[in-house]
């Protein structure tokens, strides 16, 4: 596999240059303008040059079925203006003011600049300058780009129905929109499908299941000894003085427990995801309001925290980018999955991934082996064990929680040692050691709508195949005994 050969732009000259957005701050009409801007362009931008979508599949994945209280606002915006030559994508709001501007930069996708900017400001954008990309398809693992689906029929023709059922809309929640599935027994893939204008090489915005990418990414840095679950004093900004965040652990972090203050709702950092501010503005700079390690909040502060803390164990910018890919991602093939960035450099790690279905059953796959792939040792050896197990402070629910992974300790049918990677708009991946299986269903479920039971839908995947299998055994019983009798025979 070739190395990157890279060059970044500075993240000090664009600080420097650009505005950096405060926490604090109103729910103005002016506001809501720019971040529903903001939205458009950032997931035009991405839709087109990381997955390749026409705008007309945009219009109908992507920019449909969004959050319920920015439907006003997008309709106010302009129609996302799409710049083929310069990679970008702006979006007008208000006359006084710049567009919103998103820009696709190889390997890290697309960039949104804040609030305010002028297009001058994409100069200052951080990106890959020497971009290898892997090398070329690939067609040497479990799950590569030349395997099709194996065909052991009595587990295929098991899994038909629930497979079609998942995309009917009805069965596992009224007007849910499937749009890929693949289920993985053993290393073979044993059922896929995909909606119209999706296949194996079609990325999407993984939304929280980057949450669980980005322990797999800690996962590795553990693997390494860099960092691990102990470790603490892990960002630079929380050394000062008697600041109590200095005893925030790797694992209060990874299991939604750092106590920091993430507001009412800690699953929406949009003045990130939509409205181009930093990390290190928006995610660190919250105070405590519980013990770290006492209370399960849902925070996408914490993951992002997280992976800021890779970034600075790490110590190099340029080797920061790159980890994600050489340590674990082009390792296991997962050859389609992008890390997009703020314009300082962090990985928004919480929500902005683009990957295939199938690049996310690679990952599972790699749980599967206790973080080993091939003859590699990825993940710290111990790893699985870390993130299935529940943390010391749970949510309420239906489900339970480990690091960075949600638990279905008691969802019935279910296998208790399953776990999973869950987000926003219908995005699984559901991982069952015992049964050797890895589910991955992704959809465009309409924010705020019935929500696709994905507890049912592996219960039937997991009945059906035990159901194949004990039909199979009764088959070969059956045959063993002819084959007893005809030798018996004078």
């Amino acid at each position: 596999m070739s190395r990157l050969k890279c060059l970044l732009a500075s993240a000090a000259c664009l600080a420097a240059s650009l505005p950096a957005a405060g926490q604090e701050g109103g729910d103005t009409p002016e506001m809501r303008a720019a971040l529903a801007a903001g939205y458009k362009a950032a997931f035009t931008c991405s839709a087109t040059f990381n997955a390749g979508q026409s705008m007309a599949e945009i219009e109908a994945n992507e920019l449909s079925g969004i959050y319920p209280d920015y439907r006003d606002a997008f309709e106010a915006v302009s129609d996302p203006a799409i710049n083929d030559q310069a990679r970008t994508v702006s979006v007008s709001y208000r006359r006084s003011m710049p567009p919103r501007i998103a820009a696709y930069r190889p390997g890290l996708g697309c960039v949104q600049l804040p609030i305010g900017a002028s297009p001058e400001a994409i100069d200052y954008l951080p990106g890959f300058t020497g971009w290898d990309g892997p090398d070329g398809p690939d067609d040497a693992s479990v799950i590569g780009d030349d395997v099709r689906m194996t065909f052991p029929v009595h587990v295929t023709d098991a899994l038909e129905a629930p497979v079609s059922f998942a995309f009917d809309g009805q069965t596992y929640g009224e007007g849910t929109r499937t749009s890929a599935v693949v289920i993985a027994r053993d290393g073979e893939i044993v059922g896929e499908r995909y909606a119209r204008g999706i296949d194996a090489q079609t990325p999407q915005r993984t939304w929280s299941v980057a949450k669980s990418i980005a322990a797999t990414l800690i996962g590795a840095a553990a693997n390494d000894g860099l960092i691990g679950p102990d470790s603490r004093a892990l960002i630079e900004a929380w050394q000062g003085g008697a600041d109590p965040r200095r005893n925030i652990s790797l694992a209060n972090l990874l299991h939604m427990a750092s106590g920091l203050d993430s507001g009412e709702r800690g699953a929406r950092t949009d003045r990130i995801y939509f409205g181009g501010a930093r990390v290190i503005d928006e995610a660190l700079t919250a105070p405590l309001e519980a013990a770290p390690g006492t209370r399960f909040k849902y925070a996408n502060n914490d993951t992002l925290a997280a992976v800021r803390a890779l970034r600075e164990a790490l110590d190099d910018d340029e080797t920061y980018r790159i980890y994600p890919y050489e340590k674990v991602l082009w390792p296991i093939g997962a050859r389609r999955t992008v890390l997009e960035t703020d314009w300082n450099g962090d990985f928004i790690a919480s929500s902005q991934v683009w990957t295939t279905a199938r690049d996310l059953a690679r990952i599972g796959e790699l749980y599967l082996n206790d973080g080993k792939w091939g003859e590699e040792q990825i993940l710290h050896p111990d790893w699985r064990e870390f993130v299935m197990t529940p943390a010391p402070a749970q949510p309420d629910g239906e489900f339970g929680y480990g690091a960075q992974f949600w638990l279905l300790p008691d969802a019935p049918g279910v296998p208790e040692d399953a776990f999973a990677a869950m987000g926003h708009r219908g995005q699984y991946l559901v991982i069952i050691p015992s049964e050797g299986l890895v589910i991955v269903r992704r959809g465009y479920d309409e924010s705020g709508g019935t929500r696709f039971d994905i507890t049912g839908f592996t219960r039937d995947i997991v009945a059906r195949i035990h159901t194949a299998r004990a039909a199979q055994a009764a088959e070969q019983a059956a045959a063993s005994a002819a084959e007893r009798e005809l030798s018996d025979e004078p």
